[in-house]
């Protein structure tokens, strides 16, 4: 990905049936983010044999 865009996942939060992106870490380690309604947090690990989706569901 190009570095002048910000890598990111999308993600329905099924707790608020909600969409919402969550983006790279700092270290880029992660994705970090919250529901945008409810505040709740996800953290998703970045690693070697991971998936290549780029949207998911989070419940």
């Amino acid at each position: 990905m190009p570095e002048d865009k910000k890598a990111f996942l999308g993600i329905m939060f099924e707790c608020c049936r909600v969409y919402s992106r969550i983006y790279k870490n700092k270290e880029g380690t992660h994705y970090v983010g919250s529901c945008p309604r409810c505040g709740r947090r996800l953290k998703v690990r970045i690693g070697e044999g991971g998936s290549g989706n780029r949207f998911f569901r989070a419940r």
